[in-house]
């Protein structure tokens, strides 16, 4: 008998209880569709962090300053103003990994154009800034450094803001507006940047000359940088570079051995590290859990192939009797319990996909789905059929012609 024949024997064997096939094959379906959503939407999640701290920049370090303290009360970190523009164009031109550096001062304030207003943040900052946050105009320009250089009264919008002020689909570029009832131009509006993975509006900001900022927004402190740097690493290694920024600035405010820093620096390449980590490490126990499923429809199979060698033992007497191979009445059996698994997964993958998609589309999740786990799933099935199917194949190939057709 040919391996054609062999599955079109198994496969009219399987036709003849239809229900009893299809109750075999859910366990398979299930334990596939569960692993295939979880992985999806585990993946999802995790390619989501990556593009939430993606858009905040790339290799970004957020140098801030130190903590205020009174009668034993912290005051977290910012509160005390120990960062100066010089340590800003030491870290500059001083510190061989660092790429650009640049300030980031912020204040909330109301925004007018002649028919709407708008309660937004407003940056102070210089052209780098851009650069770091890896962030380009939709229309017009960004800032300049004759603009910082002049104190001129420009600003660039986010794009909520601009759909704010001036409708969504409009060009506020060349238009006047007003902060704090100064007149400002309009100069550029960014490209959209979406949320954090904290919800935060990216396109909720308005930013303008630093040097403007601190003459018309918010007053100074002289020598001191009221807010914090940021910071892009010229390599992926921003280990590196946090070091040499810590380095420099603690030579630079003469803290001696043993003194704490009296900075911060926030590495955001090693907070995303940590999210991700954490995502896969969910999803890695999602897989797990849906993975049972599949052991249980490996037993599932098992036991409805026990049952079948069982049902027809005459039959199993009978083929022998008449020359069948003990060989080919267990290749019989193993290729019954390898068609249940293996279109049961075929039909898992087809409910996975459609039931994370039905997730993702629901609750807003992400969904990403990878074809090597689909390839997986599916083989995986496959052989779980072959592996728990093999016992009752040869426990059929075992029987005694004589006894199996005296079976009743």
């Amino acid at each position: 008998m040919n391996p054609f024949q062999t599955f079109r024997v198994a496969l009219r064997a399987l036709l003849r209880n239809k229900m009893r096939s299809f109750l075999t094959c859910l366990g398979m379906i299930i334990g596939v569709s569960a692993v295939i959503a979880m992985v999806a939407i585990g993946e999802g999640a995790k390619a989501r962090v990556e593009e939430a701290f993606a858009a905040m920049g790339t290799n970004l370090l957020i140098v801030m300053a130190g903590s205020s303290s009174m009668g034993g009360v912290q005051g977290g970190s910012g509160s005390q103003p120990t960062l100066t523009w010089e340590d800003l164009k030491a870290i500059q031109s001083e510190v061989s990994s660092v790429k650009y550096a640049a300030p980031q001062l912020r204040s909330n304030g109301q925004v007018m154009s002649e028919e709407q207003n708008w309660g937004t943040q407003i940056y102070g900052t210089t052209p780098e800034y851009f650069k770091i946050r890896s962030w380009a105009v939709s229309s017009g320009s960004l800032l300049t450094q004759s603009d910082g250089d002049t104190g001129a009264k420009v600003a660039v919008l986010g794009q909520t803001v601009a759909d704010k002020l001036f409708g969504v689909g409009s060009s506020p570029v060349g238009q006047n507006i007003r902060i704090k009832n100064i007149p400002f131009t309009v100069v550029g509006v960014l490209a959209k940047k979406g949320q954090s993975a904290m919800g935060q509006d990216y396109d909720d900001a308005l930013f303008i000359p630093v040097s403007t900022f601190g003459s018309k927004i918010q007053g100074g402190l002289k020598k001191y940088l009221s807010g914090s740097i940021m910071v892009q690493a010229a390599t992926s290694d921003t280990a590196r570079t946090q070091a040499d920024v810590t380095a420099l600035l603690r030579d630079r405010h003469r803290l001696a051995d043993g003194i704490d820093d009296d900075f911060s620096i926030r590495n955001l390449a090693e907070i995303a590290s940590a999210q991700q980590e954490g995502t896969k490490t969910m999803t890695s126990l999602l897989a797990a859990v849906a993975a049972v499923s599949l052991l249980v429809g490996g037993i599932g199979i098992m036991n409805i192939m026990l049952v079948s060698v069982t049902e027809r033992t005459r039959e199993i007497g009978l083929r022998m009797a008449i020359g069948a191979r003990r060989y080919q009445i267990m290749a019989q059996f193993l290729v019954e319990s390898l068609t249940l698994a293996f279109f049961g997964g075929l039909i898992g993958v087809a409910v996975g996909v459609g039931t994370a998609t039905w997730l993702s589309s629901s609750f807003g999740w992400s969904l990403l789905i990878r074809p090597d786990v689909v390839a997986i799933s599916v083989v995986f099935s496959a052989l779980t059929g072959v592996i728990f199917g093999l016992y009752p194949a040869r426990k059929a190939s075992r029987l005694d012609p004589i006894d199996a057709l005296r079976y009743e």
